[in-house]
């Protein structure tokens, strides 16, 4: 994170003789205050007060050679705008907070003395804030926000706005893998892979089954053997499981994440429905993260706008993410059920996990058909839901807060849970979702993050909507 904190040169001598040094002595003991909460989350790229205009283009070169995900400026007291000006001017494409630092107490109680004249001068960041935030609305920067209060309170404003404006930045340097098309029976999913680049950042590249075929038979034995082993000893094997077609699913999982990582994908999505790969490969790979991989998540159905969904979630949190879809409402217990087949995250370990067999494509004629996956039950607690779609050129996000219940596993061949909306109504919370119009995928991911999607949303131009 820039930091970048504005004073006058017109005080800097003042109250030189006191015992509490001059203004600019105070004005370094503020700026390290600004700095030491900072330090808690971040690195902060601190350029010195700036006071002149030389000190003001040295402080954006800075930023700019290392390459900061924000910017945090605020006015240490009233100080004249010409450098305010320029840095709206000049900013560019980066995301700024403007912070207005509310003292939590005063020291002084008249200015009698010129100590406490020079600490009035000092406390007043409010004159400069009110007279900068005039030309905010002149230039209207498009990635700005405003913060007010404590420093306690400014800080916490200020590791929201730097999460969210860091996944912005990982998001214009990162790779989504397609393998192997979009889902042809689901054409709300498709998305245009030059907005995707455009608006939200991410390059796709389109990835093969023959490349995943190559991939699976390049699999070392004792990858595959050490990654069952270590399977067993986490989570139990239920009786029906067929050793054989267990190994070809580890494999599978395991050659997956490897055609992902080759690729430089940092974001693989999966059509596990398509016939080639079924008839090819003859499964859906059922152990994505790997106990061997790990790095390169992984959505089913081809689904762009739901990958998009789980990887910010996972940037933002570092959390394992879901990938679900609500099945039905039931009235009488108060819940809706959600959840998907194929591969989903299932290492949260407060989840609980079954090796099974993938009982909906057991009856098929495909090569390993019942081979087994990770059948995850969402463990219990309060959940953030996000869905991410096309919409007029570029990508709406919707979100909101649900809770899990504690449930069994009860849908065979889907990763699941129970949920409830946390301030909705049942009905109301799908029938909002209806109106706005979206698909029916959803990333899920433990703990609230609203306000950090809703900044994120306002950074990348997205409409937001908090269900």
């Amino acid at each position: 994170m820039g930091v970048l904190l504005i004073a006058t040169s017109r005080f800097r001598k003042l109250g030189e003789e006191t015992a509490e040094g001059s203004y600019e002595q105070r004005k370094r003991r503020e700026a390290e205050e600004y700095l030491e909460g900072m330090r808690q989350f971040c690195a902060p790229v601190f350029p010195g007060v700036c006071y002149t205009r030389e000190d003001l283009a040295g402080a954006m070169a800075l930023f700019t050679q290392e390459q900061v995900d924000c910017i945090f400026a605020a006015f240490l007291s009233w100080t004249e705008d010409f450098l305010w000006v320029r840095f709206l001017r000049d900013v560019g494409n980066i995301p700024v907070l403007y912070g207005v630092r509310v003292r939590e107490s005063i020291s002084f109680t008249d200015t009698f003395r010129e100590t406490d004249f020079t600490e009035f001068l000092s406390a007043g960041g409010l004159v400069g804030a009110l007279e900068g935030s005039g030309s905010v609305q002149r230039f209207h920067p498009p990635m700005f926000e405003t913060a007010m209060g404590t420093l306690p309170q400014l800080m916490e404003q200020a590791e929201r706005f730097l999460k969210a404006s860091a996944v912005r930045a990982r998001l214009r340097h990162s790779t989504f893998g397609l393998l192997a098309s979009y889902n042809e029976v689901m054409w709300s999913t498709y998305v245009d892979p030059y907005a995707l680049f455009q608006k939200a950042g991410p390059e796709l590249r389109f990835l093969s089954v023959a490349t995943l075929v190559k991939e699976i038979e390049a699999v070392p034995e004792e990858a595959v053997r050490s990654s069952m082993e270590r399977l067993r000893s986490r989570y139990p094997v239920l009786p029906d499981v067929d050793e054989e077609k267990f190994a070809a699913s580890v494999r599978a999982s395991i050659a997956l994440e490897n055609t992902g990582r080759n690729a430089g994908a940092d974001m693989l999505v999966l059509n596990d429905v398509d016939p080639v790969l079924l008839t090819e490969v003859g499964l859906r790979p059922g152990f994505i993260p790997t106990p061997v991989g790990g790095d390169v998540p992984v959505v089913p159905e081809g689904d762009i706008g739901g990958g998009l969904a789980v990887y910010m979630l996972r940037l933002l949190t570092g959390k394992p993410v879901s990938f679900v879809e609500p099945f039905h409402i039931d009235l009488e217990q108060g819940c809706f059920a959600a959840g998907h087949a194929g591969p989903n995250d299932y290492t949260d370990p407060a989840g609980s996990v079954q090796i099974a067999r993938d009982v909906r494509f057991a009856k098929t004629a495909y090569k390993h058909a019942g081979a087994p996956f990770a059948w995850y039950l969402i463990p219990p607690g309060r959940k953030t839901m996000l869905h991410i779609s096309q919409k007029d050129g570029s990508f709406q996000m919707v979100a909101g807060l649900v809770d899990a219940l504690p449930a069994q596993h009860f849908i065979t061949s889907y990763s699941h849970g129970l949920f409830r909306p946390a301030e909705s109504e049942l009905i109301p919370f799908f029938h909002k979702l209806v109106e706005i119009g979206v698909t029916q995928h959803y990333g899920i991911v433990e703990g609230d993050c609203l306000a950090q999607l809703e900044t994120l949303a306002h950074l990348m131009g997205f409409p937001f909507t908090r269900l």
